[in-house]
């Protein structure tokens, strides 16, 4: 049998729990062909974040510097989901020290940060150490069997897409300062969320090849300082000190892209929208949408019959769809799936490709810093074409 596989991750946020919890399941999913996997540390700076985490998820420890888990010979494998400011560092010193790593998107915060730490990726990979990045969203069993019914004819070529991805983490303007609104205009909203609608959209219209009509908008120009630390986008303490807003609450553009153009928005400042990204496509057979607050299901329309009788028919997740079959504790049809679940798909995929095992036998493999750059080349242009009052950027 193979040798254990020691995991850690760095940054006990929202997101980095959920990269905890991700790593605690994946073993139990699908074929037990994973060896042993080890969860070792949890390391944050804040030491009361850290250990509760560490805790809450079985991890053995927690470690305060980065530095310790590089150096760690009980860790393979080390997820990165930190302010992404910090990623270059960070990765780079993991991957000097033979650690695989999955790190959070975006990649970076500037385009040249990215490049470097591509060119890292490729002298690690070629010592065998593998860095991807983590595109959550791609292991929606919703996404995933829209991106099927393009590919194998149903739906057919897209003509047309649209998508939103509203939040209301910032609609408040007490909601305290911290790292996500420092930075050039295109790394607040669009970075955050856009990121996520980039990856999508090419997964289902091809490559973007053009942008434009960029437009960003802050509407809540300062923010009070914490009186403590906070963790993700809770809504702690503030002082009455307030600081500048650097960057996007709103970003907006149309794309062109290999199979059909297209329209994308972002907000972190709509007022009762907790998580929703939505999106729609059409196509030369009928149509689907995707509303990730009913993320158990996906709406498809086809062009059958009379249109009088025709419309959307709710489509259920079950275990005829991509992931669910095996990929959950119960996996009948209605059960439901949430996107909780597809943290754990996204880990063992990771874990899978760490192990050894082939292609085929695995998970969709997760994307590769390439991929990761080229996000943040789209949403580099978004943010020129914005400066040149919407002008079109070519990719």
């Amino acid at each position: 049998m193979s040798k254990p596989l020691g995991v850690a991750v760095i940054g006990a946020g929202m997101a980095g729990k959920s990269h905890a919890a991700g790593y605690r399941v994946a073993s139990s999913l699908f074929a037990p062909t994973l060896p042993e996997i080890k969860l070792v540390s949890i390391g944050d700076v804040n030491a009361e974040f850290g250990q509760a985490a560490a805790r809450r998820f079985g991890y053995e420890r927690h470690d305060a510097d980065w530095r310790a888990i590089a150096e760690a010979d009980d860790i393979d494998v080390v997820s990165v989901v930190i302010a992404n400011s910090l990623h270059r560092e960070v990765v780079e010193g993991l991957l000097d020290a033979g650690k695989h790593v999955l790190c959070e998107k975006p990649l970076s915060d500037s385009i040249a940060d990215a490049e470097a730490m591509l060119t890292a990726a490729r002298a690690a990979e070629e010592r065998g150490v593998l860095a991807r990045i983590g595109y959550t969203y791609l292991r929606s069993p919703a996404i995933a069997a829209i991106r099927k019914l393009i590919d194998d004819g149903t739906l057919g070529r897209p003509l047309h897409f649209s998508s939103r991805y509203w939040t209301d983490y910032s609609c408040s303007p007490h909601a305290p300062m911290s790292w996500r609104y420092k930075g050039a205009p295109g790394s607040g909203a669009l970075a955050d969320l856009g990121s996520h609608t980039t990856y999508i959209s090419e997964f289902l219209c091809g490559k973007t090849r053009a942008v434009s009509g960029g437009q960003f908008h802050t509407a809540i120009e300062k923010r009070p300082l914490p009186l403590g630390a906070v963790m993700g986008h809770d809504h702690s303490a503030v002082s009455d000190v307030f600081e500048q807003v650097e960057n996007d609450d709103y970003a907006a553009y149309a794309a062109e892209f290999e199979h059909c153009k297209g329209s994308l928005e972002v907000s972190r400042i709509a007022a009762g929208h907790p998580n929703s990204l939505t999106f729609e496509i059409f196509c030369e057979n009928g149509a689907a949408r995707y509303d990730q607050d009913r993320p158990a299901e996906f709406g498809l329309y086809l062009n059958q019959g009379p249109y009088a009788q025709n419309g959307y028919r709710q489509v259920l997740i079950g275990p005829e769809l991509p992931y669910v079959a095996n990929g959950m504790a119960m996996d009948a049809p209605g059960v439901g799936y949430n996107h909780n679940d597809s943290f754990a798909y996204q880990s063992r995929a990771f874990l899978e490709e760490v192990a050894g095992l082939s292609a085929e036998e695995s998970l969709p493999r997760c994307a590769t810093f390439e991929d990761g750059l080229r996000s943040m080349n789209i949403l580099d242009a978004v943010a020129r074409s914005a400066a040149a009052g919407g002008s079109r950027i070519e990719l």
